[in-house]
């Protein structure tokens, strides 16, 4: 029995075409107990039509029959199967010569004499089975390597020696925008713009007379290509040399590199730009600083509900607050803490003060403010930049404290006598990173008592370090917050954390806001 693919002969299928039924039968029955699949015929024509309903894998073949004999039957097999390999085995009697020759140079790749000896049959079933099981893997390896190249990123490209262009894959023709048939044929040159067009065929003629490479074998080289609309581009080209059965070819690898060109040029424009900054950097800074003053001494920061701290590390805060009441009198707030410190973290928290302050003022809810923070920094801020912040709204008609929290670290709700009643982990990423959605813009909701606080600050409090570097963590914050009442909640953190530290150099903003429900 042949050995296929997956070791079992059941795999494959053999189609009976003979006349004689005592003959047909047999033969189908010696098949089916070798262990394949059978189809059968009783003439040429009925076999090419089975054929192309069963696609069978190897067909035995009577050479004489009615309707149609055995080499048209073969001949019309053969073109059905195309480049698929159909072994036909042409069954003949010693007096059929001729008939036999018609047949094997109609396409039939061996032959049997008549009458058929059963064990040779099966000797034959099983060295083609074997070629069949080879030609199956084959054909699975063929398919895959063609799925590989066919979803590459990166297109691929085959030349022959005269430039002349013999495949394609999907994406080297979804960058340049032609289809395989319309670069099939043509000179690869027609992808290229001047005067790399001109001058292409004397390179390739110079490396083939053992000239220098400019590209083959030497690596990527950025080179600019040509698209169907008559656009160029730049890219990368990598090209090696190949050879099959003695025949050369060379196969070019390439990347449309557009996106990342333009935005080196994005960000070489504003390196340009920052270095004019920084040359003016003195008068900068204080306009900088006076724009930011402006920002952070808002009225309603003066709130009575509202104690806060906020220390830079450089002259400017990444760290800021805010607090402002809408129409109704519930009290918004937030703390938000920049990417880094100093003035480009500050910077980065400008429009988002902005923005809060518009839309509390009009009385928005709150996941409609956060949905706009988060664009406006999303739309705004480069990447890699962000604002953790945790922000609330405060309804002291029902004392209800709704809390959005992402990117800081854990903010404590605390009693009158501020001892903690829950310490609140962030839910969500820092805004600027992520689209809104649902569940981006999902709040927790307090139900507060009188004289309940709410404690919101930013890491450089529990990561301030003393000289053994040890970090001022939740623990010693905690202890800090214990029996403090509104007004001395901040003083203690300031206190605690001065002491803990030793004196040493700050190196990150800190911040703290207290919010009370009175």
């Amino acid at each position: 029995m042949p050995e296929s693919s997956t070791g079992n002969c059941q795999d494959f299928k053999v189609l009976v075409v003979e006349d004689t039924n005592s003959i047909r039968l047999m033969l189908i029955s010696f098949i089916q107990q070798a262990g394949y699949q059978v189809c059968s015929a009783e003439n040429g024509e009925i076999a090419v039509e089975t054929f192309g309903r069963e696609r069978p894998d190897l067909v035995l073949m009577d050479v004489v029959m009615p309707v149609m004999d055995g080499r048209e039957a073969t001949s019309r097999i053969k073109a059905i199967a195309g480049d698929r390999w159909v072994p036909v085995i042409l069954l003949s009697a010693m007096s059929d010569i001729e008939d036999l020759v018609a047949g094997i140079n109609a396409g039939a790749d061996d032959y049997l004499f008549k009458p058929v000896n059963l064990v040779v049959l099966e000797a034959k079933l099983r060295s083609i089975g074997r070629t069949l099981s080879l030609q199956r893997k084959l054909e699975t390896s063929t398919r895959q390597m063609a799925a590989m190249s066919e979803n590459l990123v990166d297109g691929v490209i085959k030349i022959d020696e005269a430039g002349v262009i013999q495949w394609a894959s999907q994406s080297a023709l979804r960058i340049f925008g032609y289809t395989l048939q319309e670069l099939l044929g043509r000179n690869i040159k027609m992808l290229m713009p001047e005067p790399y067009h001109s001058e292409h065929d004397g390179y390739i003629a110079r490396y083939l007379q053992h000239g220098p490479a400019r590209i083959i074998g030497v690596g990527q080289r950025e080179v600019s290509g040509l698209r169907k609309s008559g656009h160029t581009f730049p890219m990368e080209l990598g090209v090696s040399e190949m050879w099959v059965d003695g025949t050369r070819s060379f196969v070019g690898i390439l990347r449309d590199i557009s996106e990342r060109k333009a935005l080196e040029n994005s960000l070489k424009q504003q390196t340009s730009r920052l270095q004019t900054y920084y040359e003016d950097q003195e008068v900068e800074n204080e306009l900088s600083k006076n724009i930011m003053q402006r920002m952070m001494q808002q009225p309603g920061l003066d709130d009575r509900a509202i104690a806060y701290w906020v220390s830079p590390a450089k002259s400017f805060s990444g760290d800021v607050v805010a607090s402002q009441r809408d129409p109704q009198g519930k009290l918004y707030a937030l703390l938000a803490d920049a990417t880094g410190h100093g003035l480009a973290a500050s910077i980065c928290t400008l429009p988002m003060l902005t923005t809060f302050y518009s839309l509390a003022q009009e009385g928005h809810d709150l996941p409609h403010i956060i949905d706009h923070l988060n664009q406006t920094l999303k739309d705004m801020l480069p990447v890699g930049r962000f604002v953790a912040a945790p922000i609330l709204c405060l309804n002291e008609d029902t004392r209800t404290l709704q809390l959005w929290q992402g990117g800081t670290p854990a903010s404590y709700w605390l009693n009158e006598q501020g001892q903690v009643r829950q310490r609140l982990d962030p839910k969500h990423l820092p805004l600027g990173i992520l689209a809104s959605s649902e569940e981006l813009l999902s709040l927790t909701t307090l139900k507060l008592e009188p004289g309940d606080q709410f404690l919101m600050y930013s890491d450089g409090v529990i990561e301030a370090a003393n000289t053994s570097g040890i970090s001022f963590g939740h623990d010693r914050l905690e202890r800090a917050l214990m029996n403090k009442t509104d007004g001395a909640v901040i003083e203690a953190v300031k206190t605690q954390l001065k002491a803990f530290t030793e004196g040493l150099e700050q190196q990150d903003d800190v911040s703290l806001m207290l919010v009370s429900c009175h």
